[in-house]
């Protein structure tokens, strides 16, 4: 039996951003309508359209007499009926229920913008790019408009296809659930597994097939209910949706959160589509990889093997959108206890490794949060721990529950160390990055650190600008991954590798210690000492330890309205903000330095970067072993207070015995270590 695709989009008022060349064109694109009898492409509903149906499935009694009759556009027509009277089945994003949130409701402008483009191919695959035309009278799938190839795999991910759904839901009118339909059936005609030589890069990379199950198991509960969408596009849709699942669970990455999102995202498949016979198998396979992925890629301390702070946080999203997936569908006893009890500890570590205003380092290809943003992340996850104090304390900003009984907090597994000596705003708060060797998105930056006052970060890691750029003409993915851009110790320049080794963390009377090694380059080992002093500030002990010969540098990054006042004479750099909330950061070494200036940025967002001042304090260095001694200090008002350091007989940076008075205000603390 022969049925209509019936799909249409205005087309009317295009802007164009970047001319995409016209693709390849199978279905024709015409005015829908709801009659199967209108001038349409026509799709031919054979047996094969229902081979991977499990037409035993509760509730689909009807589709199997007619299939087994022979009368496939019939059947075609009882199972689009039967997915329209569904409700045996929960998506975690959207279910047909939701569309009464939304009916009659103006959308966020952005929202809005986002899907009146599309009708006219106007669009914006990813947040950093603005909108480009990608074809008047088709999309053209395989258009780039720029050297990154993200943008290129953000295209097949289809999620300018959510602003539909909800400008569907919002309007009731049928030309958003047209444009989706044209454009599904768009994608499944140009986009056929093995066309082009690249598509394992983009359209047919497992991971951003796996996007596509997620996001058009959720599309498909925002249209289903369209009159415009007709048996015949069901069957096209269900088969390309089938073809793409079992393409996933046969091609899963090797490892990373990569191969996190794609058994996500088979979980996704299998419990949103059970009336296919591969269902259970997706499901089976999706969450067989994430329990076993669990105990490979997060480490005893909490944080995901790869140490991207944002990364990490997507973990936890990965592994809780899982179990709401399981508990959802009734098979959260699928997930042992320790998949829970693992995600409260990767929740502790953000907590940990963030500051009082919920921001945390750009640590490994990491972009700011907002605070909006992540107060929603813990409400989430009070969700799923209800009782819990400490998450009742960060997801209502601290009108209740209790903050962490710890300040200061070592996160020895990943490397992630924390001073601080409250969780209120007024805080001091350093992070510090000293781990093991990892994955993917990680940076060589082992010793960097951030410095957060009274709401002020000090010194903001670099970030990473873009994830993937062509560097024959844009090197700025390299720029920022360079070890010379974060704060910590190089020889000439030149990226370190990542290998630390804790070797002191405790806490005396007056100050609390952090000491580390890590072997940076084949012959300099790089020891890195801070000293939180009396809660208040910093003096930093870095030895560079081996045969190897040249310039040394440690590196310091500052907040691009610092406005630093720079003495080089003195070696020292004061900031001069107007509210008074300043850093001295200063060198006590005895032999010769040079403070000089650097080229430095911040990222902060994808695509946006900002100049800010950066500075080195270098020296040459022999054979021999060779330190600094940097102080640190956070103070009020427009002028440092006197800090006196004295070193006592027998003190030596060089040899690591550590023997110094500090007075401030007139206090004076002593500090005695053997590195």
């Amino acid at each position: 039996m022969k049925y209509k695709i019936c799909i249409a989009a205005s087309l009317t008022g295009m802007i164009s951003f970047g001319k995409a060349e016209a693709p390849i064109q199978k279905w024709q694109s015409i005015t829908s309508h709801s009659s199967p009898s209108a001038d349409s492409a026509v799709y031919n509903i054979t047996a094969a359209d229902f081979m991977h149906i499990d037409l035993d499935y509760a509730g689909l009694e009807e589709v199997k007499k007619y299939v087994t009759k022979k009368h496939y556009g019939k059947a075609a027509e009882k199972l689009l009926h039967y997915y329209r009277e569904r409700h045996s089945v929960n998506h975690i994003r959207y279910n047909r229920e939701d569309k009464t949130k939304y009916a009659g409701k103006q959308l966020s402008t952005e929202n809005q913008t986002i899907a009146d483009n599309a009708l006219v191919h106007k669009l914006k695959p990813h947040k950093g790019y603005p909108y480009y035309d990608y074809g008047r009278n088709d999309i053209n799938w395989q258009y780039q408009p720029v050297q990154d190839q993200l943008i290129r795999t953000f295209l097949h991910r289809t999620n300018w296809w959510e602003q539909l759904g909800l400008a569907y839901w919002s309007s009731g009118d049928e030309k958003y659930a047209k444009a989706w339909m044209n454009q599904t059936t768009s994608w499944i005609d140009n986009n056929p597994l093995g066309r082009y030589p690249d598509e394992k890069n983009f359209a047919w990379k497992a991971f951003v097939v796996s996007f596509r199950l997620n996001n058009w198991s959720a599309y498909f509960n925002m249209f289903i209910d369209s009159p415009s969408l007709t048996p015949a596009f069901l069957m096209a849709f269900l088969n390309s949706y089938q073809q793409q699942a079992d393409y996933v669970k046969a091609n899963y990455t090797d490892i990373g959160n990569h191969l996190l999102y794609e058994a996500l995202h088979m979980l996704y498949a299998g419990c949103t589509f059970p009336e296919f016979k591969n269902a259970s198998k997706w499901r089976e396979s999706g969450i067989q990889v994430l329990n076993t992925e669990m105990q490979k890629q997060v480490l005893a301390d909490g944080v995901q093997f790869e140490l991207s702070t944002s990364y990490h946080i997507g973990a936890i999203e990965i592994f809780t959108d899982a179990l709401r997936i399981a508990q959802s569908n009734g098979m959260e006893h699928e997930f042992p206890k320790r998949h829970q009890e693992k995600i409260r500890k990767m929740i502790a570590a953000v907590a940990n490794y963030s500051f009082p205003d919920y921001t945390y380092p750009l640590y490994g290809n990491s972009f700011e949060p907002t605070k909006s943003v992540m107060l929603a992340r813990y409400q989430d996850w009070l969700a799923l721990f209800p009782n819990d104090p400490e998450l009742q304390y960060f997801s209502t900003e601290g009108k209740r529950g209790t903050p962490p009984k710890h300040l200061s907090f070592a996160m020895k597994n990943s490397g992630f160390y924390s001073f601080r000596n409250s969780w209120l705003p007024t805080a001091t708060v350093m992070q510090i990055k000293a781990g093991p060797p990892a994955y993917f998105h990680a940076h060589p930056d082992n010793g960097t650190f951030n410095l957060w006052v009274k709401g002020r970060n000090f010194t903001p890691d670099s970030g990473s600008y873009i994830y993937n750029d062509n560097a024959k003409t844009n090197n700025k993915k390299d720029w920022y991954r360079q070890t010379r851009v974060h704060q910590t110790l190089t020889l000439n320049n030149e990226n370190i590798l990542n290998d630390a080794h804790l070797h002191r963390w405790a806490t005396q009377k007056d100050y609390e210690v952090l000491s580390f090694t890590n072997p940076s380059y084949p012959t300099l080992a790089h020891q890195r000492t801070i000293f939180f002093i009396d809660q208040h500030f910093f003096l930093i002990i870095d030895r560079a330890m081996g045969e190897a010969d040249g310039v040394l540098n440690i590196h310091f990054t500052l907040a691009e309205k610092s406005n630093p006042l720079v003495d080089q004479q003195r070696n020292k750099l004061v900031t001069r903000y107007a509210d008074g909330n300043n850093l001295l950061i200063q060198s006590l070494d005895s032999t010769s330095v040079k403070l000089t200036t650097e080229k430095g940025f911040v990222s902060y967002r994808y695509q946006e970067e900002i100049e800010r001042p950066a500075f080195s304090i270098n020296k040459n260095k022999n054979k021999r072993t060779a330190s600094f001694m940097t102080l640190m200090l956070p103070f009020d008002g427009q002028q440092a207070p006197a800090t006196v350091v004295t070193a006592n007989a027998g003190h030596s940076t060089d040899s690591g015995k550590i023997d110094l008075s500090v007075n401030i205000h007139g206090k004076i603390i002593h500090i005695q270590e053997q590195l």
